[in-house]
């Protein structure tokens, strides 16, 4: 008989099923035993009543150890307690492999570093699953908004040539007696791939060699990032904020089981809608003065702290735009009003969880972006292809990365980025 998934079962009533999964959970009261069973869709009580099954399989029932895969027979019934829910009334069950050892993750508490040296097991559990779910429905609302608009995916190359903004936050690997690195943006690649398709994301691991131990930080993590000809820094600003409240939207929308599992506040991610409020860097700095940072000047850059501080003065993301173009990559606009300034602007996300999005208008004069590479020093040989960009046809053209473990964080309320990928790579983990 063809095993139905547990997420089905509302429609199946009254029906005679098999199921497949693993033990998730057991307790027994006289002559019942209730089994929790899951398989991958959902989480199922399947009831063992004593008179309806053979006294070896009853017997058998209070003996199965915990993630030992089996296969249940049972009629499906509407939850006695629970409106929506539904449960399986057993008539047969058997245990396909039983487990070679205790299953060592248990309902006692455990420590973080235990969990991640499991990893591979505390993807199972409810918490974990939910997590993963959200972040599956985060990446498919990327890539249907972006789809939905014309945009066409194009995708950059892991390996680059060279470090163009210094390798200290690299990972440097051998590419056939060559040096490579590990990608940290195709923000670069976008932009020439605009120039022939208009709109235009890629979306990819990323790497970071940051020596960072904060809630905020991976070394390997996921990004998507469009850029688009013809648009200009209000432009990217309005797409920014359509993205990320679709997104959000999209989440809320198909996910409320699971953020309920993770006692996600729902009510602080429905307030997500545009416009987004915005303010210049200045206006953040005064900002920064007025509510507990009085040394704060203009020129500093925003750690996690002061992104916190001025993202809880707002009940949705709020964008800052136009920083020091000192404290920003060669490749930004500078604004024609104020030169110093650069065209850019960094979301940040409400609740204490920083930057979301970081991007901006791109330098698309010649002569200007050359003599920024020479100003920061960076090796002319590397950008010969990025200038004929601007060589061949140049245009005004603005994008932005956003980040997926950042976004998945903040959507599902975590304190730390590690539980937002299946299996994380920090500082000082690169197993399991």
């Amino acid at each position: 008989m063809t095993a139905l998934r547990i997420e089905d079962l509302s429609k199946h009533v009254g029906e005679t099923v098999t199921l497949r999964g693993w033990l998730y959970n057991r307790r027994s009261s006289g002559k019942l035993h209730f089994l929790e069973v899951r398989d991958g869709s959902g989480i199922v009580q399947c009831v063992v009543f004593k008179g309806n099954v053979s006294p070896e399989t009853f017997q058998q029932a209070d003996h199965i150890l915990q993630e030992s895969s089996i296969e249940v027979v049972g009629t499906v019934k509407e939850h006695g307690k629970i409106k929506g829910q539904y449960e399986l009334d057993v008539k047969d069950l058997s245990v396909l492999a039983t487990t070679a050892r205790e299953y060592p993750i248990g309902p006692k508490e455990h420590g973080t570093d235990f969990l991640m040296d499991n990893r591979h097991l505390w993807l199972r559990s409810k918490r974990q699953h939910a997590i993963v779910r959200v972040r599956h429905t985060i990446i498919k609302a990327v890539r249907d908004f972006f789809d939905g608009r014309g945009f066409t995916l194009v995708d950059a190359p892991i390996f680059t040539p060279n470090a163009c903004e210094g390798t200290s936050n690299l990972f440097e690997t051998d590419y056939h007696g060559d040096k490579a690195y590990l990608t940290q943006s195709g923000q670069l690649y976008m932009e020439a791939a605009a120039a022939a398709f208009g709109s235009v994301y890629c979306f990819g691991p990323t790497f970071r060699a940051e020596k960072s131990k904060t809630r905020r930080h991976l070394a390997e993590f996921w990004m998507v990032e469009p850029e688009v000809a013809f648009l200009d820094l209000d432009g990217d600003m309005r797409l920014a904020e359509d993205f990320i409240s679709y997104v959000v939207g999209r989440a809320l929308e198909t996910r409320r089981e699971e953020l309920k599992v993770l006692e996600r506040d729902t009510a602080a991610l429905e307030k997500v809608l545009p416009p987004f409020p915005r303010i210049t860097y200045a206006q953040a700095i005064d900002l920064l003065q007025k509510n507990g940072h009085p040394e704060a000047k203009v020129g500093d850059d925003f750690g996690g702290d002061e992104e916190t501080v001025i993202s809880g003065q707002f009940d949705r993301p709020v964008i800052v735009h136009r920083y020091p173009m000192d404290l920003k990559a060669f490749y930004f606009k500078h604004d024609a009003d104020d030169p110093s300034l650069a065209l850019n602007m960094d979301v940040l996300a409400p609740e204490g969880y920083g930057e979301i999005v970081g991007g901006g208008q791109r330098e698309d004069d010649l002569a200007k972006l050359e003599a920024a590479i020479e100003h920061h020093k960076l090796p002319r040989d590397a950008f010969e292809w990025y200038l004929d960009v601007r060589r061949y046809g140049t245009f005004p053209h603005a994008g932005f990365g956003l980040g997926i473990e950042r976004t998945v964080a903040w959507v599902c309320g975590l304190p730390h980025v590690r539980e937002t990928i299946p299996f994380p790579r920090m500082l000082n983990r690169l197993a399991p």
